[in-house]
């Protein structure tokens, strides 16, 4: 999940509209005043809504569904019941006789989505005598609230469909804690055998990528000669460039999550909310994606983001911006996650 570089949020367009507005709040007519407040709101939505649904969120992981026109939110489930692949086989056709019949079903999967808001405030006075910066900042601060319950809910749902699948992988071998290429392997290999499917299987699991804590990735610059030959460590230590937190081994990417680790937020939501256990000995899990097409990693929308104005705090000298959207998350296809530790 490569960090993109942060972008300005106002465009000068929407700037300008909002200085008007601004001016405007200063007005003796109360509806002039109320009005502006509805300007400065609406600017404020469009470009906030782009940096919330353009992908920021979660990477590359879950895709955006627009579900505004449609009263369920569900999704057909495949025919095909993980595990059942190798029982659909074709049949030697007798001399004479008929071609025994194979019917299939599919149910649908309800996601059930929820409303999340968020709001900031300040006063009249500080808002017209506030720099540009200032008035960034508060824009900067309403999208990230947004971002981090969004954020948090992706992950958790991911990290429920890994500890649902009850699959851990880890290298025996490696010392606890260590970051190693053969957990990379071995990760690799699990996605494979238990994707479902054979060989020649379009579609089929592959792990494509992996992430980790800071340190586990640190690790990888840290291999020794009895882990990877020397022009190989090379080439390893040269990766990243301007974007340390990502590498790529064997095709597959590694990516730096800072809630990733001992201690860290997401590894005690594992532990001590999902109740998930690691294998014996070892101190953090890694999560194993596969990205290869968008059909498992959903984020429909129900309700896309609308901000408003408050002005019922406009008498107390107060302007107050909240914003709400209602949506929902869930991975359709566990075989995409793969959980390791080490």
């Amino acid at each position: 999940m490569a960090r993109k570089e942060r972008k300005q949020i106002l465009a000068t367009e929407d700037r300008g509209v909002i200085c008007d507005a601004f001016r405007k709040l200063g007005s003796q007519e109360p509806g002039v005043a109320q009005a502006a407040n509805v300007e400065i709101a609406k600017a404020i939505e469009l470009p906030l809504r782009k940096t919330l649904l353009s992908g920021n969120i979660l990477g590359n992981i879950f895709e955006p569904m627009d579900f505004t026109d449609n009263p369920r939110v569900e999704f057909p489930l495949d025919l095909l019941t993980p595990g059942q692949e190798r029982e659909f086989y074709a049949y030697v056709i007798p001399g004479e006789g008929r071609i025994p019949e194979r019917r299939v079903e599919a149910d649908y999967l309800m996601v059930p989505t929820y409303q999340i808001g968020n709001s900031i405030d300040c006063t009249l006075r500080f808002l017209r005598d506030a720099n540009w910066p200032v008035i960034q900042r508060m824009i900067e601060v309403l999208e990230a609230g947004f971002v981090k319950k969004l954020n948090d809910d992706g992950w958790q749902t991911i990290l429920a469909a890994a500890v649902d699948r009850n699959i851990v992988v880890n290298d025996p071998n490696a010392t606890a804690g260590q970051f190693t290429p053969r957990l990379v392997s071995l990760m690799s290999t699990f996605m494979r055998r238990n994707g479902g499917g054979n060989t020649g299987t379009l579609n089929r699991s592959r792990l494509t990528d992996i992430y980790v804590s800071p340190e586990a990735l640190m690790d990888v610059r840290a291999w020794t000669l009895d882990i990877v030959p020397d022009a190989y460590r090379a080439g390893i230590f040269n990766q990243g460039g301007s974007d340390p937190d990502n590498l790529n081994l064997w095709g597959v990417g590694i990516h730096a999550l800072d809630e990733l680790g001992e201690g860290q937020e997401y590894q005690n939501y594992f532990t001590n909310t999902l109740g998930g256990s690691m294998a014996s000995g070892d101190l953090e899990i890694v999560i194993g994606l596969d990205l290869t097409s968008s059909d498992s990693f959903v984020h429909p929308i129900r309700e896309a983001l609308q901000i408003y104005e408050d002005n019922t705090v406009f008498r107390r000298g107060i302007f107050s911006l909240f914003g709400k959207e209602e949506c929902g998350f869930a991975v359709l296809d566990s075989r995409r996650v793969l959980l390791g530790s080490l």
